[in-house]
């Protein structure tokens, strides 16, 4: 797809800023590696080749019986009862880590928190479980909550403010003082409250959230809405018969957009933060799931097991890093006060 002028330009500018443009690279083969996960860091094999009949255990849950085990439950490739069977008519393709975030290992060389040996190359945590694996599964459920909430934000926010700013009046004095008595609530802790009372899971989690994230674009949105509504192209097109949802939606909103997107990977960060901090005190994704803010907590408890706070540090101070870069480098992108 062939870019616009303008937007080529932008892009000569993003490339431009090279701290930006890597950081940019950087994200993608992070993010694109959390991605692959299951293929990476695994309690099971990825295919498993026995008696001349191809099986992937990453996909499916498989009896032992298939597999010449004595007993009907799901086959535990990490035994070595039955890695023996396999092997004697057969193989197996394992992922580069055996373990998923979730796998204790039981044959630790001191007791849990254990120190990093070949096994786990960044030691286990507190209950056995592979870091290096919790941090890649963590790393990815952070940055599609990121997304997920950045998005779902972004539709309410920008959707409330070019309805304030194009009709302005009424609708947009009662919009901002509806605005300024929800902001002005203690959100954090009404978070705390609510997550306290509910079941958290990703999806309730991910609601609570928007519940004052969405405000955070209204404000640039409306008032590029209320700059471009007297511009003579609007009205142009209110005297060809277009609606004023025709209006907005085509020929406001693509104009305010360009305010908009420089705060995108921002509030990427931000949702990224707060996701953390709710895991850290507890109120965040169910107990067990594969958490930065939970491996931060456990970092500060088990201050002799040092490997775990320096990795989840290391992990979440580069994933900020680079959105912020990254954010950096748009905003100067869309910068109409920058010439060639």
């Amino acid at each position: 797809m062939q870019l616009s002028p303008i937007n080529q330009e932008r892009w000569r500018r993003f490339r431009k800023n090279r701290r930006g443009y890597w950081s940019l690279w950087v994200f993608l083969v992070l993010f694109m590696l959390s991605l692959l996960a299951d293929f990476i860091a695994n309690e099971s094999p990825i295919m498993v080749r026995y008696q001349n009949q191809n099986y992937f255990p990453i996909f499916t849950t498989y009896s032992e019986l298939e597999f010449g085990g004595e007993f009907d439950l799901a086959a535990d490739y990490r035994d070595p009862y039955l890695a023996e069977i396999i092997k004697e008519d057969g193989w197996m393709i394992w992922p580069l880590i055996r373990y998923n975030y979730r796998t204790i290992n039981y044959d630790l060389p001191s007791p849990a928190p254990s120190a990093p040996t070949w096994d786990n190359w960044l030691g286990t945590d507190d209950r056995g479980r592979d870091v290096v694996a919790r941090l890649l599964y963590g790393f990815r459920i952070s940055v599609i909550f990121g997304f997920a909430l950045t998005l779902l934000s972004s539709v309410v926010g920008i959707t409330l403010g070019v309805i304030q700013g194009f009709y302005g009046g009424k609708v947009d004095l009662i919009g901002q003082r509806m605005i300024e008595v929800w902001s002005s609530m203690p959100s954090f802790f009404i978070l705390i409250i609510v997550a306290s009372l509910l079941q958290p899971t990703f999806f309730i989690l991910l609601a609570i959230l928007l519940l004052f994230s969405w405000m955070s674009l209204v404000g640039f949105v409306r008032a590029e809405s209320l700059r471009a509504r007297n511009f003579e192209y609007v009205q142009a097109a209110r005297a060809l018969g277009l609606n004023n949802t025709a209006i907005m939606f085509r020929h406001v909103l693509p104009n305010a957009l360009v305010a908009t997107v420089t705060f995108l990977p921002f509030i990427l960060a931000g949702s990224v933060t707060t996701l953390t901090s709710l895991d850290f005190l507890g109120f965040g994704l169910p107990p067990g799931s594969p958490s930065l803010g939970e491996m931060v907590n456990q970092g500060k408890t088990n201050l002799r097991a040092p490997w775990i706070g320096i990795s989840v540090f290391i992990t979440l101070s580069l994933l900020l890093t680079l959105l912020v870069f990254i954010g950096e480098a748009v905003r100067d992108a869309f910068d109409p006060n920058r010439t060639r």
